[in-house]
């Protein structure tokens, strides 16, 4: 179940989030679509960064560990302020 890998994977990054103060939870898989959704919490969550942690690190690394997903999203995100950094 494809839940249960990123579920894993998740287990994987969070050290390396909470080692800089901040986390992030699991809210909801699309097995349909392959979309992840995660918050950030903590530092991580008012981290100015963390759109660039979240595509280029998680998404990444989630992409590469679990078959099917195709997108990270952060739940509560602004959607304003997300497209500004593309």
């Amino acid at each position: 179940m494809m839940r249960d890998q990123v579920m894993e994977a998740i287990e994987a990054i969070r050290p390396v989030l909470q080692s800089d103060g901040g986390d992030m939870s699991l809210v909801g898989v699309d097995e349909e679509t392959g979309v992840v959704e995660v918050e950030l919490v903590g530092a991580c969550g008012s981290c100015p960064a963390s759109t660039m942690t979240l595509k280029a690190g998680i998404e990444r690394i989630l992409k590469d560990r679990v078959p099917g997903v195709t997108a990270v999203h952060s739940v509560g995100e602004e959607p304003e302020l997300f497209n500004l950094t593309h």
